[in-house]
């Protein structure tokens, strides 16, 4: 555990270790299995067996050194930098088992997720539900601090605060995946239990290199935009105070406080509308009138929102919402 005198660090040293740990060995897994895409020809639920690991290591990369920021901006002298560095841990910890479990399964040639085939894959199927849910009641402990501390300017603040609550929704969308479809329903003891996919089985037509159905829902894809508001929301802040020498506006911290506020509303809004899109059964490209409409109000309202933004900025917004 680090010792409070990481303050006079550099902001490198105080990132959180054991998850930058986690994210070097993804990086590891992800050339590993990038290795088997190339070499393994077997297929699982449509897409070769290696594409799962893939994924989740290169999306863990960038998640885990995320938090491993966020978790470095809790101030050192504070209680609430030793209980966010254990709940950081307890994450690393989480994915760890996650992501040894995939692997082994797909050594084994069997899916990981959903499977209840014989009483070791029902075994590996609930302990990686188990770790998930512990990871994910450790990301809301995160979550919660970062909104009770105090860091940084306010922009950043609320980039952090909103990014993570976002992600911890995208997260959860994951919880729905494990209901039985009707068609499982109708099975007794169905060897799968769970789908990505609505409306259509997994494995059939897909995306290139996501995965994700061409045909039906799927609810891979706002677990997938959810997550990772915790890198977009904070890199749009970064390329805010980039133009900030450029444009006079953005210099004033105001400014970048209510476009940080607006992009996290309108990518909120996203998250929901493509949670609600997949629970419907439609695929990503092929929406229906309501799910346009929706999606026309959404940059409807995003858009003028960013504009009152970026007008010269009067006294409140509540103080600008207090950091």
């Amino acid at each position: 555990m680090p010792s409070l005198g990481l303050s006079a660090l550099s902001p490198l040293a105080r990132l959180h270790r054991p998850l930058v740990w986690f994210a070097g060995s993804m990086v590891a897994l992800a050339l590993v299995s990038a290795v088997g895409l190339a070499v393994d020809d077997r297929i699982l639920v449509g897409v070769p067996i290696w594409t799962k690991p893939f994924k989740f290591s290169v999306s863990l990369v960038a998640y885990t050194l995320s938090l491993a920021w966020m978790i470095s901006l809790l101030p050192t002298t504070h209680r609430a930098h030793r209980v966010g560095w254990w709940a950081g841990t307890v994450v690393a910890v989480s994915l760890t088992i996650e992501m040894v479990l995939i692997t082994l399964q797909v050594v084994r040639g069997t899916q990981s997720h959903f499977n209840h085939a014989t009483p070791f894959d029902n075994a590996v199927f609930q302990i990686m539900g188990a770790s998930i849910a512990i990871l994910w009641l450790s990301a809301l402990v995160i979550a919660v601090l970062l909104l009770r501390a105090r860091i940084l300017d306010r922009a950043t603040a609320w980039a952090v605060r909103l990014s993570s609550l976002i992600a911890l929704a995208g997260a959860a969308v994951g919880f729905l995946m494990v209901r039985p479809t009707p068609e499982q329903l109708a099975v007794d003891e169905a060897p799968i239990t769970g789908s990505h996919s609505v409306g259509v089985p997994d494995g059939g037509p897909s995306m290139p290199l996501t995965g994700w159905s061409t045909t039906g829902g799927d609810l891979r894809i706002p677990h997938f935009f959810g997550m990772h508001a915790l890198q977009l929301l904070p890199l749009l802040l970064l390329v805010l105070a980039a133009l900030a020498p450029r444009f006079a506006r953005l210099a004033d911290e105001r400014v970048r406080l209510r476009l940080t506020l607006t992009a996290a509303g309108t990518y909120a809004a996203t998250v929901v509308l493509l949670t609600w899109q997949a629970l419907r059964g439609q695929a990503l490209f092929s929406p229906d009138a309501v799910t346009l409409a929706a999606t026309g109000a959404i940059v409807l309202l995003g858009g003028a929102a960013t504009a009152l933004s970026l007008r010269t900025p009067a006294p409140s917004l509540a103080e600008e919402v207090a950091a």
